[in-house]
């Protein structure tokens, strides 16, 4: 890229890397033609068989454009996870933090991330095809990016909860434990149910606040229920 002007990127979940500062400034249009055309293909055919002039194809833009705007085919991969964990971010920027009762929360989490999956269903769709991404040049920023959208949703999503609700008989840490592995749990199974984001069916809300009914009934005091 000698010659051309770059931008240093410090992902979030991953290391530096190095776009062209041109596709920073391209029109938004056009920037999440290409975004979403790669997503795609990679979603389709995984790391090692994604095809770079499919996604030029896809995007239409020139041939060999791509690599004016990305240094490597794995940089441009690490972009789209770090593009991926921001869109998930948006979620957590339209909570109402005010609601102090955790399954309130936990179902206005879920409902936003319904609308964020319609609203971003190719970056749904790349991020379950990571799930069983085994390349070696990405699979560590894969892991990152796991661990991070875990631990910060987790973490965001208990953020001044009203612990007094809960039965005074139990252990806290160990119920919220099995609250986690519910959540975790739950999003798998329905992430492995769907085809593309594209036809995600909000009637999943539905069957959520059935579990959450039982959770209550389980851990919060009588008169809380």
């Amino acid at each position: 890229m000698t010659g051309v002007v770059t931008l240093f990127l410090k992902q979030k979940t991953s290391e530096v890397i190095i776009i062209n500062s041109k596709f920073i400034a391209l029109d938004q249009e056009k920037r999440e033609r290409i975004i979403n055309a790669a997503l795609k293909e990679f979603a389709r055919n995984g790391y090692d068989k994604a095809s770079t002039n499919e996604i030029i194809k896809e995007a239409g833009i020139s041939k060999g454009s791509l690599f004016n705007y990305f240094n490597s085919k794995r940089d441009l991969y690490l972009f789209l996870i770090d593009y991926v964990v921001e869109v998930i971010d948006k979620i957590y920027d339209e909570v109402d933090w005010n609601k102090t009762d955790l399954f309130e929360r936990m179902r206005e989490i879920g409902l936003i991330k319904l609308k964020i999956m319609k609203k971003f269903p190719q970056a749904f769709d790349f991020l379950k095809t990571t799930a069983r991404e085994d390349a070696v040049e990405v699979k560590t920023e894969i892991d990152k990016m796991g661990e991070y959208l875990i631990e910060s949703g987790i973490g965001r999503g208990y953020e001044n909860i009203d612990m007094t609700k809960f039965r005074d008989d139990i252990d806290i840490q160990k119920t919220l434990n099995i609250i986690n592995w519910t959540i975790l749990s739950f999003a798998e199974q329905q992430r492995d149910k769907v085809n593309s984001f594209e036809t995600i069916d909000m009637e999943l809300l539905k069957e959520w606040d059935d579990y959450f009914d039982i959770l209550k009934r389980c851990f919060y005091k009588k008169e809380e229920q």
